[in-house]
């Protein structure tokens, strides 16, 4: 078995779920504040040991229904949506005021599935996290449930989170739950369930183990945290289920706490290029001189001064081909630039980028993150 203090300690980034119910006390509709600085205490010692951390936080709809007076139970979408717009505020500044307690400091975000999925916002939303957390800050992530429907939501922050990790080459997915981890049977009825400690593959034998949402305020039961382990497993990311009501509940899990662990499939960086690699049809071409294809073999990012010419039509985001001066492909990767700005820039130094197109750019015509080299999918 897997001794959970070294995988916790050895990752780089992690994200942890936290759901409604832990956010806010069933029974009083009221915000569980003690809880939140608590588990600050848990990300501010991640952060002390060099791991970075991500929060997907649910609780907007549970804290603002109580100030719209709304019934306990289901609600209708636009009461929903009232309440996530009001209910959001709050949320924010508790986890502001929490997360302030031991020196750190939040920054929100609202998603939604397409900022996950369609490639230029998928690039925007993971620039956006990886600067803040290079920045100090801990973003905390929640569903855009203000605007969403029902038919573009992800449905739950289990998903969400799973999504997330998956976006940001994340190394672990902590999903803070009503239980400690899968059973064979739903522990709060059948009391010869058996608690499975890891899980090397998610066939459909697992995933007939998932249930229904055991909380009023919780959207996801067992059968959700089964999908967001086939979302996070697959995009790289081990995935831990554990029990969230404890005081520290990460420190409880390094002191010996039970836990279901979904081993990852592949790496990040594999699952990213693989991701990459699924766009089958550039929309452009991009000639590199020398002193490029050198730097890109060498994993660096592709820089504006190396760039000879430019073919076709692309927006950020799309997937362009990198060949160079001889016409031999060197790979693929996702533009930083669209046409019209990549051509105003080729063959300049970055520093000149601000003076060229009206406004600071990013320095990286494509980066590093967002290039896969022929060959690339063979490695580790």
């Amino acid at each position: 078995m897997v001794a959970i203090n070294n995988l916790i300690k050895s990752t780089r980034l992690v994200v942890i779920k936290i759901g409604s119910a832990l956010i806010v006390d069933p029974a009083t509709g009221k915000a569980r504040a003690g809880w939140m600085r608590d588990l600050a205490a848990d990300v501010a010692s991640l952060r002390a040991a060099g791991t970075q951390v991500v929060l997907i936080s649910s609780g907007s709809i549970a804290l603002g229904r109580q100030h719209l007076s709304l019934p306990a139970g289901a609600i209708k979408l636009p009461e929903k949506q009232a309440a996530a717009a009001i209910g959001q505020v709050e949320l924010a500044q508790l986890w502001s005021n929490a997360l302030q307690a031991h020196d750190m400091r939040t920054a929100q975000i609202l998603l939604a599935p397409e900022d996950t999925e369609t490639r230029r916002r998928h690039i925007n939303a993971r620039t956006t996290i990886q600067t803040l957390l290079e920045l100090g800050f801990v973003p905390v992530v929640n569903e855009n449930d203000t605007v969403t429907t029902y038919e573009i939501r992800f449905g739950d922050n289990d998903r969400l989170a799973a999504r997330v990790a998956g976006m940001i080459s994340a190394d672990l997915l902590i999903l803070l739950s009503d239980v400690d981890g899968l059973y064979t049977k739903n522990p709060h009825q059948s009391e010869d369930a058996d608690h499975i400690p890891e899980i090397a593959q998610i066939d459909e034998d697992i995933m007939a183990l998932g249930g229904g949402a055991n909380a009023e305020f919780a959207s996801g039961g067992m059968a959700t945290k089964l999908a967001a382990a086939r979302i996070a497993t697959d995009a790289g990311a081990d995935m831990v289920i554990c029990k969230g009501s404890a005081a520290r509940p990460v420190a409880a899990l390094l002191d010996g706490a039970r836990y279901s662990l979904f081993h990852r499939r592949t790496s990040p960086k594999k699952a990213r290029k693989n991701w990459i690699a699924g766009a089958l049809d550039p929309k452009g071409q991009i000639v590199v001189d020398k002193g490029a294809q050198s730097a890109l073999l060498k994993g660096k990012s592709l820089l504006p001064v190396g760039i000879l010419r430019l073919s076709g039509q692309f927006d950020r985001g799309d997937l362009v081909q990198i060949i160079n001066a001889e016409g031999v492909e060197l790979g693929h990767g996702l533009a930083g630039y669209a046409t019209a700005e990549a051509e105003k820039i080729k063959g300049q130094k970055s520093q000149a980028i601000e003076t060229l197109l009206g406004y600071e750019g990013r320095a990286e015509l494509i980066h590093a993150d967002d290039l896969v080299l022929r060959g690339d999918l063979t490695d580790n």
